[in-house]
């Protein structure tokens, strides 16, 4: 028998226990067992079934596994690729010149390695925001990829290059929708934004939704794309609900805040991505003031980090800066953080466990799904001493410390290392991708990518191509 063979009970001894439930617990030197694919008991001193495996997580710090609630799996083979870009830059590259370059073995490179790089930083959940999705063939390459690698996943099924409501409408979207909807280790969702149109193009494209009872996951509040009008539309036309998923909403008013709040529905903040690319203001420091629940992610790796270690970091710098800002121009001083380390380890947990309905994850709780992180690096002196543990969490933790990785109850990583993942195989396929795409592209227009020209276009007010509409929303018409 194998140390960790599959339904073989599983016991980690002895660790900081940071279960999640209200009141911020904080349990010292306790365990957590597993049995089969939930946790049984958590506390100290746990008499376990013979036969059980141990982990020694003393010193250690035992949480349940982050949940990313929107990341672009299928552009990672592109890792750092867009460092320099602004959106409109991301825009032009993806939407208008090069995104219909990819392959479906391109769409699987991708989805491949960042599958596997979510469990190696503890990240047992991520809905794939996958929007290049452009034939059937696409979106069976991004399905087969994530159903290679030991974690838990929803495809959130989407394609830029075409109008929502003619995708949503094939036989083989509805078919997929069909087989996954409501799946436990692959769900599904259907990704698409709102631009405004008074024609409001995207009405299908809910229709289709509502039919298939699947939640909608949408980009809003991106300034210069999508604004108050596609929330007004959403709203007056009955399509938000609380299984909405609002990513960045960075940029809209009190009165879209309010819908939101009103219907139920919850935000995926990316702060790196909002921080750098030019959505709006990283917006948790105002959702808060709104009551609306919020998610955390990481958005893509062809710019930033794809780890939630780096996503609270940002958080909480950005919301607390954006806190002393307000406060030094009305002459005032912060005193007391509004935002708490506690609060964002919450977000990058059990918020993304409510955005995504599973109120079987997000928790260390008897009867909860077992998907479990332990954070231990004993080779690390920022491994000691943990006084605030969420604050450790929160500000000196890093991928590098993920030593264990619990997802449904088996064993994906142990002792910093990944089990069962061919990362050699993953390599080449991101290689053979980068290869495909230099190659098609050229060498110069390869290296002009990297900083892209703005064509004469629309692409300030709209990337999208299935309409012309043009807004005055972000600039004067």
């Amino acid at each position: 028998m194998s140390e960790f063979e599959p339904g073989r009970p599983l016991v980690l001894r002895g660790g900081t226990v940071l279960p999640m439930t209200d009141g911020r617990a904080v349990l010292d030197g306790a365990d957590v067992l597993i049995e089969g694919d939930r946790i049984t008991a958590v506390g100290p001193g746990l008499p376990v079934p013979d036969g059980t495996a141990e982990i020694d997580a003393s010193g250690g710090i035992v949480m349940p596994g982050m949940i990313d609630t929107h990341r672009h799996m299928w552009q990672t083979a592109m890792r750092g690729y867009g460092a320099d870009w602004t959106l409109t830059q991301y825009f032009v590259w993806y939407y208008l010149e090069h995104g219909k370059r990819f392959r479906p073995e391109d769409v699987h490179a991708g989805n491949l390695l960042a599958a596997i790089e979510a469990v190696d930083a503890g990240v047992t959940t991520v809905v794939d925001w996958s929007h290049g999705l452009q034939t059937p063939g696409h979106a069976d390459a991004a399905v087969d990829a994530l159903r290679s690698v030991p974690g838990r996943y929803v495809l959130a099924y989407g394609n830029i290059q075409a109008p929502p409501a003619e995708w949503t409408a094939t036989p083989e979207f509805r078919d997929l929708a069909g087989r996954l909807a409501g799946g436990d280790m692959l769900g599904f969702q259907v990704a698409f934004d709102v631009l405004g149109d008074p024609s409001f193009p995207e009405r299908p494209a809910f229709e289709a939704a509502r039919d298939l009872g699947v939640p909608v996951t949408t980009h809003a509040g991106v300034w210069g794309a999508t604004s108050d009008e596609g929330i007004r539309q959403m709203h007056d036309n009955g399509f938000m609900t609380p299984e909405t998923v609002y990513v960045h909403a960075a940029s809209l008013s009190a009165d879209s805040y309010h819908r939101i709040a009103a219907t139920g529905g919850s935000i995926s903040v990316s702060t790196e991505s909002e921080q750098s690319a030019g959505q709006g203001y990283p917006p948790t420091w105002t959702l808060r003031t709104h009551g609306i629940p919020v998610s955390l992610s990481m958005d893509t790796s062809v710019w930033w980090s794809g780890d939630l270690f780096s996503a609270m970091r940002a958080t909480l710098g950005a919301d607390r800066s954006r806190m002393h800002l307000e406060a030094h121009g009305n002459g005032d001083t912060v005193t007391h953080c509004s935002l708490r380390a506690d609060q964002v380890v919450d977000w990058a947990t059990r918020g993304g466990a409510r955005a995504l309905g599973r109120d079987d994850l997000g928790t260390l709780e008897p009867g909860k799904k077992a998907d479990v992180v332990l954070i231990k690096n004993d080779h690390s002196p920022v491994s000691f001493p943990v006084l605030n543990p969420y604050g450790h969490v929160a500000f000196q933790a890093q991928r590098g410390d993920v030593h264990t990785v619990v997802v449904n109850g088996r064993v994906v990583k142990h002792d910093h290392r990944l089990v069962g993942v061919d990362l050699a195989a993953a390599r080449r396929e991101a290689e053979a991708t980068v290869e495909y795409l230099r190659g098609s592209m050229g060498e110069e227009a390869w290296a002009a990518g990297m900083n892209p020209d703005i064509p004469e276009t629309k692409i300030l007010d709209n990337p999208y191509t299935y309409t012309d509409y043009r807004s005055d929303a972000t600039r004067t018409a």
